[in-house]
């Protein structure tokens, strides 16, 4: 596969250049299987629908088709469980989860590296964040009934944000 490039100017990088050097939603890590695509996330509702207002360039406009997004502010209505789940970008900042790379956190890592980007180091980091989180599903498939998506919403929609499909536990 010959590398695309793709140029990123939005609010939060300028100039950003990545190759794209893996064919999109193929060649992932053997332990990343996420349950849920970019699409499919941004059409459930994620992150009160701000994540992603000013990325459309850099991103396949079919992504956006059906997206949830909300260019005012962070509505967490729009969010498929209705609930804020999320922890402020500073939060995130201040624990050391932001890769320079992908300055608004996982969701933007994933969504590139669901595109073709590799990132050799960050995304071994990235996957075994993405494992730890997997801790909240056992913790509702031990205390919530299955299919109950009135017991602990927040902690549904926080793995809807990670690519675990919530809606099935």
């Amino acid at each position: 596969m010959n590398p695309i490039l793709v140029e990123v100017n939005d609010r939060m990088q300028r100039g950003y250049r990545y190759a794209l050097v893996a064919p999109e939603g193929g060649d992932f890590h053997p332990d990343f299987r996420p349950q849920l695509t970019p699409p499919e996330m941004l059409a459930l509702g994620v992150f009160g629908g701000k994540y992603m207002t000013d990325c459309r360039d850099e991103f396949p406009a079919t992504w956006f088709e059906r997206a949830k997004l909300s260019p005012g502010g962070a509505d967490p209505r729009l969010n498929f469980f209705a609930v804020a789940a999320s922890q402020p970008l500073s939060v995130w900042r201040e624990k050391g989860w932001i890769h320079p790379d992908d300055p608004r956190g996982w969701f933007q890592w994933y969504c590139r590296y669901y595109r073709g980007r590799r990132l050799p180091g960050e995304d071994e980091r990235q996957v075994g964040r993405w494992q730890a989180i997997r801790r909240h599903v056992a913790q509702l498939r031990a205390n919530c009934e299955p299919m109950n998506w009135r017991c602990r919403p927040r902690q549904r929609q926080a793995l809807l944000h990670w690519a675990y499909d919530s809606r099935a536990i």
